[in-house]
């Protein structure tokens, strides 16, 4: 009988062919188009099976590769991280990409054992910088750099 090596890939590998697999079902009825005219379903068709052939190769190697064992569960990071996406949702329009996005960060930070705040700080001001530039600037998503509350 073949036993598991390193749980930690072991269920890495479960999680992604799980995911891939029901996005890679769902997106089925959808016509799929070709690479210069994609359809609505080749995006997700093309990620959830680059996400599968990534859980496969995450399955093997758990059976190969010596890992750790998995440490215990906190559900204080769980509602940590959760509550930071929500929060985000909540004020993105309102208080703008600026102020939305460090705070998304900075909690989300604050649900690690690990967290210090010159880190998280640091993190932030840099995804925020990359996210205008890219998303804001470069491809035009229409959200407030500086939302609503901080303006007339």
């Amino acid at each position: 009988m073949t036993k598991i090596r390193n749980p930690k890939d072991f269920w890495t590998a479960v999680i992604y062919i799980t995911i891939g697999s029901i996005f890679l079902f769902v997106s089925r009825d959808y016509p799929m188009g070709s690479s210069l005219k994609m359809g609505p379903a080749y995006f997700p068709t093309v990620l959830s099976s680059l996400l599968i052939i990534i859980g496969v190769i995450s399955l093997a190697r758990s059976f190969v590769q010596q890992g750790t064992p998995i440490g215990s569960f906190t559900f204080r990071g769980l509602l940590v991280v959760i509550s930071a996406t929500v929060l985000f949702g909540l004020i993105v329009r309102g208080a703008g990409l600026i102020v939305a996005l460090p705070t998304l960060v900075v909690v989300s930070a604050y649900g690690s054992i690990r967290f210090r705040w010159g880190e998280s700080l640091a993190l932030a001001a840099g995804l925020t910088l990359f996210c205008v530039l890219v998303f804001l600037k470069g491809l035009g998503v229409p959200l407030p750099i500086v939302g609503s509350w901080f303006t007339r």
